[in-house]
């Protein structure tokens, strides 16, 4: 039994359609004004100075070049997801959306938050981006129910290392975590660091799926 739920976003306990219909091409068409606007605000600048650390643009005009072509091929980038997430406040605060949390996610994070059990979220989107998502679902605030966020600060969801620093930043065993997602390959790092899995097998996602974990279609087959 787990003591602790550690749960994946995009695929889980939401459609990855909205991520890719709505908040990608958002960020995508303002990003190139917005980085220009607000260079000079620290987390702006910080974000467009380690995209050039790592590729050696030699401009912040280059940088963004870099950024736009960094969305079009869905590279999980800590510097365009902390990027990303500044944009998409606007757009929430603005109501242009709201995000989409599937029905059976909402009631079962509901109902383990009102047991008790500590509920994380680890994505490889922004801890900002994680807070606005969640702060602005469809059923609406629901940032309460969560005691901390990880994003890849922590390191690659594909990666092992990551999941034993988020089990020491929570301060339990890795054992004690169950981890959910519906990438195959970020659960076995998971397993292999000694967590729990659960795969979500949604129909609507069809992911690859080998037998290596428990895959259900819906958090109520859920068990901690």
């Amino acid at each position: 039994m787990a003591r602790v739920v550690l749960t994946d976003i995009e695929g889980t306990t939401s459609a990855i359609d909205f991520v890719h219909r709505v908040l990608f091409p958002y960020a995508r068409e303002r990003l190139p004004d917005f980085v220009r606007t607000h260079a000079a605000d620290v987390d702006v600048r910080a974000a467009l100075d380690a995209v050039r650390a790592e590729t050696g643009d030699a401009n912040d005009e280059a940088a963004i070049a870099t950024l736009l072509h960094w969305i079009d091929i869905d590279r999980k980038a800590t510097p365009l997801k902390t990027l990303q997430g500044l944009i998409w406040q606007t757009g929430y605060a603005g109501r242009d959306f709201s995000a989409h949390v599937y029905v059976d996610a909402y009631y079962q994070l509901r109902a383990w938050h009102a047991a008790g059990v500590p509920l994380y979220v680890y994505s490889s989107g922004s801890i900002a981006a994680q807070k606005l998502f969640f702060g602005y679902s469809v059923f609406g605030n629901l940032l309460p129910w969560f005691r901390g966020h990880f994003d890849t600060t922590s390191g690659g969801k594909r990666e092992a290392d990551s999941y034993r620093r988020i089990a020491a930043a929570i301060g339990v065993a890795a054992s004690d975590i169950l981890f959910l997602s519906d990438v195959e390959a970020e659960l076995d790092a998971a397993k292999e660091a000694s967590m729990g899995t659960v795969q979500l097998c949604r129909p609507d996602t069809n992911p690859e799926s080998h037998g290596r974990h428990d895959c259900v279609s819906s958090f109520r087959d859920i068990v901690p």
